[in-house]
């Protein structure tokens, strides 16, 4: 069955310490530092010491919530790696740790609950395990929603547990239950990849009624809805389709098609040997499946092969060459042949590594101790949201070398001809292709001071204090995005870690201020606004009103969040990558907003306008238009709910205008520029 546990999605460049320059340590960095490894495919070399340093690191700097979170992780590493025994004192001191810190009644501690016991639940510590589960719905039950999809997760891997028990039909009710769950928050099932795994995962309980033909039926019907999720949702790349694959194959061998099993167990042995390794138990057993597979094919001989490929073609996905690319590449970027399919940070990291280091070190050793170097700021390729369309402009080799003023002023003009000078191809890309904003003084590689850069991006050489908040309110989300984003390669005296950091370190009273103009603007967009104008039939306003409700609702779901732990919320043209993103990520506030959002945009026009010119055949707005006011209302109750849970209200009133003076009550600053009228 798949496992919902250790996420492998995460995006930034692995370091040996996250240790801050004040000694505390780093949690986002850590986790965005453990993301760039799996983005990458390097988990079996360099999880591991990454993990152990990071421990090392978290307990140095005595912060128990971000210790707790490096033992989390390594608790699904570990089991992901079949290292069972060793996973044990991860379990322990996991445990040990949440109790000490007094932890119980909150989704840390639930969360903690959940990855024990499924590292013990794969270790074969069934008991044990299932004292945990349950101890874990119980905090559930008390920290997350009945529609929250960590709940499915955890139905999913407790039915997991029953079947490794024999409990077949404790485990078909558990999982029954999640799918329930994840059906009725999924605003599209066909493109749902917790939902592709709960199909996956029944399909498979559902084979061990070997002689029960309806059964088998239904878990043929429930592998191929699975793999249809992950084609219909270009969902391919996601390490748990090997899960699928694998589910699928057994549903063909018990049926039969021996051919197909063997074919589509060594799709799914690729991606695990890429993402988990051959030391894997999820390798072991997937290439002991394929080899019992093959050899049944072999002595059937090839009597049902034409058979078995028909049924191939409409169950499975497409080949690789029919398959829509991850990215999608214009005929201009084709000519490039031996181009890698890379990123801009990834492709900024490596023309340092290769060609800026060594000259760096070769004239001016006595300063590459004082020098930072990375990539940030404006642009796609800085966001990690880059692709092959985006290679047009502002994409290239370079990277950013930032200096101190007095090191500026000695060496910055010198620095900056020899930075010029460097090669201009690097692994078959030509020179960076500068748009003409991105020129002169407004070049966004190269060298610079350090506080001329980000005072290039905000007009701050340095975040503003906590006491200005009329200043902080003058930057607004994107221009902090900029200025937090990207990585740093490289930074030996801290200095450009630390001013970032501070941008990053938006005051509670501003961060609780904007929360509230987020909620009257949903509540005034959304609530009221948006009703009226269908209800007028002026779909021009209407869709204006969906506008601003939508980047309304992106804004606060960053700042429930916390800008110091997720960043902030980029541009528009990034709304959805960015949000998309976040909510994948676990334990992420309001994460099952994202599709509803999307939701509502797919049926703006509709709403609007009746379908009229969108080949929705014109049937009428009132459906769409009656679809999208239920989205509003239960995205606003869902907000209040998340409210609630945060203690930043003890009011049920779903209108969220009314939320407002019980958010701005948290503000301990009586100045007025931080409250409503």
């Amino acid at each position: 069955m798949d496992e919902v546990g250790w996420q492998d999605s995460k995006q930034k460049e692995p370091q040996q310490s996250y240790m801050q320059p004040d000694g505390s340590f780093g949690t986002q960095a850590f986790l965005d530092g453990l993301d760039a490894i799996f983005n990458v495919g390097k988990a079996r070399d360099q999880a591991e010491p990454y993990l152990q340093q990071a421990l090392v690191d978290a307990e140095n700097a005595g912060d128990d919530a971000g210790l707790l979170t490096v033992l989390n992780e390594t608790m699904g590493f570990y089991r992901s790696q079949g290292r069972h025994q060793e996973n044990m004192w991860m379990i322990q001191r996991a445990i040990e740790l949440a109790s000490r810190m007094r932890i119980e009644g909150s989704e840390a501690w639930t969360t903690t609950l959940i990855n024990a016991a499924t590292g013990l639940r794969a270790a074969k510590k069934y008991d044990q395990a299932e004292d945990l589960y349950r101890q874990a719905l119980a905090s559930a039950a008390k920290t997350l929603g009945p529609k929250d999809r960590r709940l499915a997760a955890l139905h999913n891997n407790l039915s997991m547990l029953y079947s490794e028990t024999d409990r077949p039909d404790q485990a078909e009710q558990e999982l029954r239950q999640a799918m329930d769950i994840l059906e009725t928050s999924s605003t599209d099932p066909s493109r749902d990849l917790d939902l592709a795994s709960t199909h996956t995962n029944l399909a498979l309980l559902l084979m061990q009624r070997k002689d029960n033909p309806q059964a088998l039926r239904e878990a043929w019907d429930q592998a191929r809805t699975a793999l249809d999720i992950y084609r219909t949702g270009h969902l391919e790349n996601s390490a748990h389709y090997a899960s699928a694959l694998a589910g699928f194959a057994q549903v063909c061998y018990m049926t039969g098609r021996f051919g197909q099993s063997a074919d589509t167990y060594r799709r799914a042995l690729a991606i695990i040997e890429d993402r988990y390794g051959k030391g894997s138990d999820y390798y072991q057993i997937t290439k002991a499946n394929l080899d019992q597979a093959q050899a049944a094919a072999e002595a059937a001989g090839d009597k049902d092969q034409s058979k078995q490929a028909d049924e191939a073609a409409s169950s499975q996905p497409k080949a690789s060459s029919d398959r829509t690319p991850a990215r999608n590449h214009s005929s201009d970027n084709d000519r490039h042949g031996s181009q890698p399919d890379i990123q801009g940070l990834d492709l900024a990291k490596a023309y340092w590594e290769q060609v800026g280091r060594p000259m760096l070190e070769e004239r001016y050793p006595q300063y590459r101790g004082r020098i930072a170097v990375g990539l940030m700021g404006h642009g796609s390729d800085c966001y990690g949201f880059d692709d092959a369309i985006s290679r047009d402009h502002d994409f290239g080799p370079g990277f950013c070398l930032w200096l101190t003023s007095e090191d500026y002023r000695a060496i910055g003009d010198q620095l900056q001809k020899d930075y010029e000078a460097l090669p201009t191809e690097f692994m078959g890309f030509g020179s960076r292709t500068d748009s003409v904003r991105a020129k002169g003084a407004d070049r966004r590689v190269g060298v610079f001071e350090i506080g001329a850069f980000f005072e290039s991006l905000t007009g701050y050489r340095q975040a503003p204090p906590e006491g200005h908040p009329h200043e902080w309110l003058l930057l607004d989300e994107a221009t902090l995005a900029a200025a937090t984003n990207g990585r740093i390669f490289a930074d030996p005296l801290g200095q450009m870690l630390a001013t970032r950091q501070g941008f990053k370190a938006m005051p509670d009273d501003v961060r609780f201020c904007l929360i509230s103009r987020r909620l009257g603007m949903i509540a005034q967009a959304g609530q009221y606004n948006l009703p009226r104008s269908l209800q007028r039939g002026d779909g021009a306003a209407a869709m204006l009103s969906i506008n601003e409700f939508i980047k309304a609702c992106a804004s606060l779901i960053f700042l429930i969040n916390n800008p110091l732990t997720v960043g902030y919320l980029p541009y528009y043209k990034w709304t959805f990558a960015a949000l998309r993103r976040l909510s994948r990520r676990m334990a992420t506030r309001l994460a099952d907003l994202t599709e509803q959002l999307e939701d509502i945009l797919r049926l703006a026009s509709a709403a609007c306008y009746g379908g009229q010119g969108f080949g929705e055949g014109g049937k009428g707005a009132r459906p769409a238009a009656e679809r999208v006011t239920e989205l509003v209302e239960s995205i606003c109750a869902r907000i209040v709910e998340e409210l609630q849970a945060e203690g930043l209200t003890n009011s049920t009133e779903t209108f969220l205008e009314w939320q407002r003076p019980y958010v701005e009550a948290h503000i301990s600053s009586d100045d007025p520029v931080l409250h409503s009228i």
